[in-house]
This record gives structure tokens, sequence and C-alpha cells, in this order.
């Protein structure tokens, strides 16, 4: 089975990231060389995707702008002598298909992977966020390892799972594991921002899924929670009371998840990826490592 199909949500506000966002998606927020997104792109690529659904929202455009072709950028550069810029634009010519669709209300992840119905019709399907880069300049194959498990197992899903402090729990969807949580596991619930007293585990759900498309009929099913919103997670819930199969695949330590959902995560991200630039790295390392003595000494 080639499952090739990734709908990547990109339709959130963004306001934690406010007044940055005002004007332009968190997913185009540069981190290091690159806007978020074009990470998640570049990842999803290196194993297998062919075809993106984005489903977008309002004030969104500049992403179908960014993924689009630029003759005249690239003519521009070509007449004034700066050819050794065009190998900055390789992922334009990446050999995949961009598709959008608005989510016209926002209701929720749930509801914006219900979007993609009438695109994915019967045929499995990945879903990567928008706004979360997996691994260090998105050097991570855990897709392809799940699109493994998911046609080895005949899963209905298999979510990518990191794990996170216990006091972090509350921010995100927890599994409990079946048997015990080893790199591949298979997935008995999960739980929606469980306290950590209440939390079966320290699983955190990291951004990626493979769906089956009977992941649609249980969305159609969720009920609303708080803010009207449909939790993808109670879909999930869904699917196992019914008897899917669900797998989880845990993260690598090289596969850390850096989600660009606050000034926080977006801060440390930038410095990270920054610092491991192969240019201009080093010389950043130098200059931090300075004004941090001279500001502290």
């Amino acid at each position: 089975m080639d499952i090739n199909i990734a709908v990547v949500p990109v339709a959130g506000l963004g306001t934690r990231l406010l007044p940055a966002t005002k004007s332009q998606p968190k997913e185009m927020l540069p981190v290091g060389r690159k806007p978020v997104v074009q990470y998640v792109i570049e990842e999803l690529t290196r194993v297998g995707m062919k075809r993106f659904l984005f489903i977008t929202g309002p004030g969104k455009t500049s992403i179908e702008n960014h993924f689009d072709l630029n003759p005249e950028l690239i003519q521009l550069l070509r007449e004034t002598g700066k050819e050794d810029l065009l190998a900055k634009f390789e992922y334009e010519r990446m050999p995949v298909q961009y598709f959008y669709t608005r989510q016209r209300q926002l209701l929720g992840l749930g509801h914006a992977v219900s979007c993609a119905e009438p695109f994915v019709g019967d045929q499995p399907f990945v879903v990567a966020l928008g706004d979360s880069i997996i691994g260090l300049h998105a050097q991570s194959d855990v897709v392809q390892r799940m699109t493994e498990c998911f046609v080895r197992n005949r899963a209905a899903a298999v979510i990518a799972f990191e794990q996170v402090p216990l006091s972090e729990v509350h921010h995100y969807g927890i599994a409990r594991p079946k048997n015990g949580a080893s790199d591949v596991f298979e997935v008995a619930d999960v739980i929606e921002k469980p306290s950590a007293q209440e939390a079966p585990s320290n699983l955190a759900i990291a951004a990626r899924y493979v769906f089956a498309p009977s992941i649609f009929a249980a969305i159609k099913r969720t009920r609303p929670g708080k803010g009207g919103e449909i939790q993808l997670t109670d879909a999930i819930r869904l699917i196992l009371q019914g008897g899917g199969k669900v797998y989880g695949i845990r993260l690598s330590d090289e596969e850390r998840r850096f989600d660009i959902g606050n000034f926080d995560a977006y801060f440390r991200a930038f410095v990270e990826f920054a610092l491991a630039d192969e240019k201009h790295g080093a010389a950043l390392r130098q200059f931090v490592e300075q004004w941090l003595n001279d500001h502290h000494s």
C-alpha cells in the first residue's frame, strides 16, 4: 500500500504569537533560514509524500505564494549575477503537488482534518501539523516508520508520541499504552490534557498521524467540546472504542519536536537552529558566549 497523501492543517490564528502573527501565519515565521512550514514539507517529501493538502484559513495566502513558482525572481537572480542563490529555491522544484482548501469555521483540529475528506476519499493519509518541526532541521523519518507500522498492522491510526515532563502533560493528548511503551506500542486510550495525577503516561501526541479514512466517520460522531471545537483526540477515542487498532511510535532523542506555538518555544527553536547553521552557527555561538560573559560577569 502506497501512502503518499499528506494533510497539513495551517488554519489556526496563532494568537499566542501576536503581534508577530497579525499579518503573517505562524507557519511562515522563520526558524533559522526557513519558514516553519517549509521544514514540514521537506520532511514529508523525503519520506515519499507526493500530494499535499493544506487546510488554510484567513490570512494564509503567503503559504500558497511560498510554495508557488516565481520565475520572475529566478530570472532577476540570473540577470544580476546571483545564481548562487538559486539553490535556496530547490524546494520549489520538489516532485510534489500542492492543493488548498479553506476551513471556513475554526472549530478545532478534528474539524480541520474533516475538511480533507473530499480530497482523500477512501485512501489512508498522513496528517502533519504545519507549526511543528520534528528533529533539528527536520531530519526525521518518523512518518516513514509510521506508514510502515500502519500497513504492517492493518491499523486504523498510527500516532507519533514524545516524552514530556509530567508537569506538562496537561497541555497535550496523552497515551495509555496497552502493554507497556516500547518504541512501537499499541494504544489502549488517549486522554486529552489530563492532570499530572490523572495522566496514564508522559507520552504526548507529537503532531504526526497516519489515518485510515474511517477517521472521517469518527469525526462526524464526535461531540463538540470546549468552545464548540471538535477534538481529533476524541475522534481517535471513538475509533478505539469501536475496536479499531491504534499504534504509537515514539520519537527518538534526535527527533525532538519543535512546537512553534508560543514565544518561548519559538525563541528556543530559532536559537537552536541558528546555532546549528553550517555557515553562521560558529560565529553566532561565539557572539552569544561573549555577550553572556560580558553581561553576567
